[in-house]
């Protein structure tokens, strides 16, 4: 896994008009992956593992829309096998012309609320490298939007990774656990929400 393009939480989004949120279908596999490898920090998985995802764990994830119904950004989760009340969260990313306007934010939201009114869902896990100060604040916010308590902790040493940077070294991945979460407000149509325009990222952990 790699960090996530993060948008800075509470900045202001101002769509015209404001993108539709709700879970993705098989169809959005395409247009996930291909947000995923512009990010160019993502860690960008087979186009395959995304229709998957989209199939599989679309209760657990979400997208934006634009007003044609193309994905703009996704949030994509799954609940953990150990922990069925903790959604980790695995991939979140923006389209390049999206970002800086609170967008990641508002689909964390969206995804939380949905998760924890339909599933019992508490709690968020996600593991993130120091170097990543986006995806910090981003959780940070998150946790102190919903008012939930933040640990942090080294959940994979570097030394664990086959595979490194430049100079041959991984970063850690520190995971985040975020909770215990309360229910949000729902939208006003099931499955579906509006990007307010005033609306307030992640090396998700496998």
């Amino acid at each position: 896994m790699t960090a996530a393009q993060a948008d800075f939480a509470g900045a202001r989004s101002e769509f015209p008009p404001s993108p539709t949120i709700n879970a993705p279908r098989v169809e959005d596999g395409a247009a996930i992956w291909r947000i995923a490898r512009d990010s160019e920090v993502l860690d960008l998985n087979s186009s395959y593992s995304y229709l998957l995802w989209c199939r599989d764990f679309a209760a657990t994830s979400v997208v934006a829309r634009d007003a044609g119904g193309v994905p703009i950004a996704f949030v994509t989760g799954y609940i953990r096998p150990e922990r069925p009340d903790a959604l980790v969260v695995w991939q979140v990313a923006v389209d390049r012309e999206r970002r800086g306007r609170g967008l990641a934010g508002t689909l964390l939201d969206a995804l939380t609320a949905r998760v924890v009114r339909k599933l019992g869902i508490s709690a968020i896990e996600t593991t993130v490298t120091p170097d990543n100060t986006a995806s910090d604040r981003l959780f940070t916010a998150f946790a102190a939007r919903h008012g939930a308590a933040l640990e942090r902790e080294v959940l994979f040493d570097g030394g664990l990774f086959p595979d490194g940077d430049g100079d041959g070294a991984h970063q850690p991945e520190v995971l985040y656990r975020i909770g215990p979460l309360s229910p949000l407000p729902g939208p006003a149509r099931p499955g579906t929400a509006r990007v307010s325009r005033a609306a307030g990222h992640a090396r998700p952990a496998p």
